[in-house]
């Protein structure tokens, strides 16, 4: 493929100005030479395997980032290049800021979301009634439960 990937290039990049009309429904008016070095090694928070086999990436945040979108969708591909599907991914916000973060990148053709939860929007009672301590810890350390309790309600 690749002596065919060369003449193509060259075609593309120069008399086959129709062609690339047709393909983008816009003319080019300069190709940019550009590659795209990846000196990374991302680290997905949690990602785990459900009874019925899927995934779910879970993802911490503690600091409004406006890159974050851009993030999840990197992580998104790699879990998919590794296991050969996607996750249900969710990022769970759990600083003090309000939260201020997209959950979605969106450009032509291409759109990527992800499911964004402030900890703070848990249902603090309900996860005070579990029988698991770690529930119990979290409802106690930001839910909705704390504001209520100090509301006297």
């Amino acid at each position: 493929m690749q002596e065919y990937d060369v003449t193509l290039k060259l075609l593309l990049q120069g008399s086959a100005k129709l062609t690339v009309r047709e393909l983008t429904g816009t003319a080019v008016e300069k190709w940019l030479d550009v590659e795209l070095p990846k000196v990374q090694n991302p680290r997905a928070d949690l990602l785990g395997e459900t009874a019925g086999g899927g995934l779910v990436h879970l993802e911490l945040q503690s600091r409004n980032e406006a890159t974050m979108p851009l993030r999840m969708a990197e992580y998104c591909l790699g879990v998919f290049r590794l296991f050969g599907q996607f996750p249900r991914q969710v990022l769970l916000y759990v600083g003090e800021a309000p939260l201020r973060m997209d959950s979605e990148l969106r450009g032509p053709d291409v759109s990527f979301r992800y499911r964004l939860v402030d900890l703070r929007s848990l249902d603090g009672d309900r996860l005070l009634e579990s029988a698991e301590v770690g529930d119990n810890v979290i409802a106690s350390r930001d839910c909705g439960t704390i504001e209520k309790r100090s509301a006297g309600l």
